[in-house]
């Protein structure tokens, strides 16, 4: 993959797309957003890839928000394309079929918080500092931070964060419910890969259509979000995923899923 900011490794059905501008604490530019998005594409089309980790390089951030450098001189016009830009590349990782983890390392800060909040799961080193401090310079979160954190941690909590900018710890993190876990940095990749190599031993299918309806169903009611569900369940058996895990479990044995 021809790219400046943005490593794609696959190993062993695990994509791994790293942010790599460590001199700039992997801030979000538009070259970088362009090299997600087609990071994620290939992630996407590639059937060998079973699971997504998305991490920063170094140790110090995981991405420490958009470039400001870049976005201080920009037009009313440019800044809602560059908001409506970046939205659309997290909205993809979102409803990427395959799962997403967020190995954090470090700062996640303004549009690096939102990045880690557009991915299913969140695992963080113990020296990851999160936080939405752009009412400090100006503006607002561009890229749905408004909009997933609130949804995430409740709206009370998400008000104060975006309000104040204040920069919060890997524990409060996990207090409030923003990350599932935390690690030792040393020990953050392989613990991410740990847990892809967990959802990788289940049905990828049934999998990908749960994601499907946990998304779907946290943007509507629960009667629409039930509806959705049993269509996603009904559809299941339609599979021989669903054979097969069924089967095995009668027959007390381990399933082998996608054959």
């Amino acid at each position: 993959m021809d790219s400046n900011n943005v490593v794609f490794n696959k190993d062993d059905g695990v994509a791994i797309i790293t942010i790599n501008r460590p001199k700039s604490l992997n801030a979000l530019n538009y070259e970088t957003l362009k090299e997600l998005d087609s990071a994620l594409d290939k992630a996407e089309d590639d059937k060998d890839v079973k699971v997504v980790i998305i991490t920063g390089s170094g140790e110090k951030a995981f991405v420490a928000g958009a470039d400001i450098a870049e976005m201080k001189n920009m037009t009313p016009l440019e800044a809602k394309k560059f908001s409506e830009y970046g939205q659309s590349v997290f909205r993809k990782i979102e409803t990427l079929s395959k799962p997403v983890i967020a190995a954090v390392n470090g700062f996640a800060l303004g549009g690096g918080c939102e990045l880690s909040m557009a991915c299913d799961i969140r695992i963080a080193s113990k020296n990851a500092k999160f936080g939405q401090p752009e009412v400090g310079l100006g503006i607002i979160p561009g890229f749905s931070g408004t909009q997933r954190l609130p949804r995430i941690i409740g709206t009370s909590k998400a008000k104060e964060l975006i309000f104040t900018g204040e920069m919060i710890n890997s524990d409060e993190a996990y207090r409030i419910g923003l990350i599932s876990k935390i690690v030792e940095l040393s020990d953050l990749i392989e613990e991410s890969k740990k847990l892809a190599k967990t959802i990788m031993s289940k049905s990828q299918i049934a999998i990908s259509l749960a994601k499907e309806a946990i998304n779907k169903g946290m943007e509507t009611d629960i009667d629409t979000g039930n509806t959705i569900e049993a269509e996603k369940f009904s559809l299941c058996f339609t599979t021989e995923d669903q054979k097969e895990g069924m089967n095995a479990f009668s027959e007390k044995r381990t399933p082998k899923f996608g054959k």
